[in-house]
């Protein structure tokens, strides 16, 4: 038996995004709920929040979903990280949460968003052991008390290693889902299977399960991705290495001044800063106009390459 990997578009968005039962077991296990306030019964809704204004760009998400309760969830499985990732977040969740009210109705009514984001890379390089990072409004001062309304949930995948391969808790059971089964599994590993509800997942990634036009689709995306992953840490190298050149300029130029040390280090800072987005521009750009001569559809080239609609439209 032959299977794909679940973290690619296609797979993630057939696994989770048309299986209740499903991203109903991966909120529960994945996101901090208190015992009782567990997801019972889900509704989905469109993934992509189309703008009131045209020109503002759209955000699109993997999996967007409701509850009984009124709670909002959304899921995005990401494969590249980058420095505005977390801004992204924070603004679909925050366009998620505005959303629930109509003019003139009460704020009593909003209800929590929680938003789930499942990275294939890491961005916490300093915080070796740590894969999950939970981030909410909290007093600086007294981190008990909690401003409610957004939860946002970053987790790395490569940092995650069970303890041990029997544990069958549903956290675990899921994260060795997503970063164990792949193009190269034969046999899945028993305590995977012992599941229904993650036995329901890998069943939905069998091979003879998609049509010749899916499979050459996701052929594609992971084309994409070592695409992209090339030219944004090429991107990088180039952009640091300019920053560090125009750094050393302004380093000598201002080296016989000792009380212009701290200014120096600014420069420095700022000039790595520029041209690395510089860069990162330069190379989303490319990038899209090849994604798009490919013949993608434009709103994944925006999901990957972080371009509005318009600016693929325009190249």
């Amino acid at each position: 038996m032959r299977y794909l990997d679940p973290k690619a578009d296609l797979t993630f968005k057939r696994v989770f995004g048309e299986h209740p039962d499903l991203v109903m077991s991966l909120l529960n296990a994945l996101l901090p709920l208190a015992p009782g306030q567990e997801v019972t019964e889900i509704e989905y809704l469109p993934v992509e929040l189309v703008p009131d204004n045209p020109l503002r760009k759209n955000s699109i998400v993997d999996v967007r979903c409701r509850d009984c309760q009124g709670r909002v969830f959304l899921v995005e499985m990401q494969m590249i990280w980058s420095p505005e990732f977390k801004q992204r977040v924070l603004f679909n969740a925050s366009k998620a949460y505005v959303r629930q009210l109509n003019t003139g109705e009460e704020y009593e009514l909003l209800q929590p968003v929680y938003s789930l984001n499942l990275v294939n890379d890491i961005f916490e390089s300093d915080l070796a052991q740590e894969y999950y990072h939970y981030y909410r409004l909290v007093h600086v001062e007294h981190t008990d008390r909690v401003i409610e309304g957004l939860h946002l949930i970053f987790v790395e995948l490569p940092k995650f290693t069970p303890h041990n391969y029997s544990e069958k808790k549903m956290q675990v059971l899921w994260l060795r889902y997503l970063t164990e089964i792949n193009e190269h599994t034969r046999e899945v590993p028993e305590e995977l299977l012992a599941n229904p509800e993650v036995k329901k997942a890998v069943h939905a990634l069998e091979e003879s399960a998609f049509t010749d036009a899916q499979l050459a689709g996701y052929e594609k995306f992971w084309d994409i991705i070592s695409v992209e992953k090339t030219l944004y840490n090429s991107a990088e190298r180039r952009g640091m290495k300019k920053g560090l050149e125009e750094g050393r300029q302004e380093g000598r130029q201002e080296g016989l001044e000792e009380g212009r040390q701290e200014g120096r280090q600014e420069g420095r800072q700022e000039g790595r800063q520029e041209g690395l987005e510089e860069g990162m521009e330069k190379e989303r750009l490319s990038n899209a106009r090849r994604m798009k001569e490919k013949g993608l559809d434009p709103a994944l080239i925006a999901d990957i390459t972080g371009l509005t609609c318009e600016e693929i439209e325009k190249l």
